[in-house]
């Protein structure tokens, strides 16, 4: 095991419990999933089921080459690749979910030894890997076929798309943006539902979305849009609770939150990239380890070791 994913430990859990878990997700996500088919159409579909499918045979290939225990049963690959699609534009070229669902399985999960072992989420380094590699595709977001008056924009976060929504709009997914990332309403529920299952914490994405909106509010700028335009919701739900690549302790939570949402907000006020949330997520999945040494705490009569 890494030095990285000894201190990520203790979210390993058992093969029964990890199906469960992933269960419990892609049930989660079936609302955004189906939203985002019925208003972008086939396309949508046939992006979902290329990055799943990918998703799926890449973890196959890669357990075979290197001789590990047979692990499609366990649900992790295929939560990859739907969280995966769900990121991406409907219509974009049939490469593009295919390559990012095998580097989000080669290169960020089994390289490093498998579920439990990875330090950053796999279907971020995925959409990391494809935002480096075609970012004309990845920024190129299609209209409904309900939307025939819809104002075309690079990115869900410009003035001018924004301007052109109501808040209603924005929240019933009335709009443009990625497949899954366009209804908050459908995400909204999915979360609570896993909030309620107890499969993810929901200190997480509330310290990320409050801090979002509170550092966007301060500087001026409209706290409704950072939380309602954009992947924040998607990636704050789905991504940033990944059990294996954040703290364990409930105070390394809410810090690893908020570290999310003050660098989400330092990319979109002051990058050139006005998305954020990939890199945001990705960033403090390498400083979880750290977060979860010094907000632990303490078992009774636990001493500190002698450097």
């Amino acid at each position: 095991m890494s030095t990285m994913s000894v201190s990520l430990s203790p979210h390993v859990r058992s093969d029964n419990s990890t199906q469960k878990i992933m269960r419990n997700v892609i049930f989660a996500l079936l609302p955004a999933a189906v939203f985002g088919v019925v208003w972008f159409g086939l396309s949508a579909l046939l992006t979902l089921v290329l990055s799943c499918a990918s998703a799926l045979l890449a973890e196959f290939l890669m357990v075979k080459a290197l001789k590990r225990p047979f692990s499609l049963n366990d649900g992790s690959a295929l939560v990859t690749g739907l969280l995966l699609g769900l990121t991406l534009p409907a219509g974009c070229p049939w490469y593009v979910p295919v390559l990012g669902s095998v580097f989000a399985i080669c290169i960020a999960k089994q390289v490093f030894g498998g579920l439990g072992d990875n330090f950053v989420n796999p279907a971020l380094a995925g959409r990391a890997f494809l935002l480096a590699s075609f970012p004309v595709a990845m920024t190129s977001y299609p209209t409904s076929r309900f939307m025939a008056d819809a104002v075309s924009s690079a990115t869900p976060l410009s003035s001018e798309f924004a301007g052109s929504l109501s808040y209603a709009d924005a929240f019933l997914g009335l709009m443009s943006g990625s497949i899954g990332e366009v209804c908050k309403l459908a995400l909204l529920l999915g979360g609570i539902y896993l909030v309620i299952r107890q499969i993810i914490d929901w200190r997480i994405p509330v310290a990320y979305l409050a801090t979002l909106a509170l550092l966007t509010a301060l500087t001026g700028g409209n706290a409704l849009d950072a939380v309602l335009l954009g992947g924040s919701m998607l990636g704050a739900i789905f991504m940033a609770t990944d059990y294996v690549t954040s703290p364990v302790s409930p105070w390394g939570r809410v810090v690893f939150g908020i570290g999310i949402g003050i660098i989400n907000f330092a990319i979109r006020a002051f990058g050139a990239y006005p998305e954020g949330v990939t890199y945001a997520i990705l960033l403090m999945n390498i400083a979880s380890p750290l977060i979860e040494r010094f907000t632990r705490p303490k078992k009774y009569g636990e001493v500190k070791k002698n450097a």
